[in-house]
């Protein structure tokens, strides 16, 4: 199955600490920017950081209880390769950058079966990356 990519803006209260955590830590490309906004190449996708600091989502969002934790709301990410999963669990170790979740598998053994990790970037933006073991099971239900 083919997919378009998707387009995402997100606020930033601090341009050259996004530019650095998204290319350095996050491993995307930059793309067009200006003063004020830079697009990141987010494996296939772009995402658009703009300098807001009066809507930065730092502290603003809530949170919803999922399998005992406190998943931050809003939040978006991706679903990745197990392989290339891991090995971004291990980068943002190794950056010290804190889990909101650590990574752990949900649903183990049952349909859905998923790698999950909950973290921040900079600016308090919530990201959530995934993995399945089997890509079929993306919208399993039983």
């Amino acid at each position: 199955m083919s997919l378009p990519p998707f387009h995402l803006a997100f606020p930033v209260d601090n341009l050259p600490a996004a530019r650095q955590f998204w290319t350095e830590v996050m491993g995307c490309t930059e793309g067009r920017s200006s003063d004020d906004w830079c697009d990141f190449a987010f494996h296939g996708h772009q995402i658009v950081a703009h300098q807001a600091p009066s809507v930065v989502a730092r502290n603003t969002g809530g949170s919803n209880p999922v399998d005992g934790h406190d998943v931050p709301i809003p939040h978006f990410g991706l679903v990745l390769p197990i392989e290339e999963w891991e090995k971004l669990a291990e980068r943002l170790k190794a950056a010290n950058v804190p889990f909101e979740i650590e990574p752990y598998i949900r649903f183990k053994g049952e349909p859905g079966e998923q790698a999950t990790m909950f973290f921040r970037d900079p600016s308090g933006n919530a990201i959530e990356m995934k993995a399945f073991g089997d890509p079929e099971a993306l919208f399993a239900k039983d």
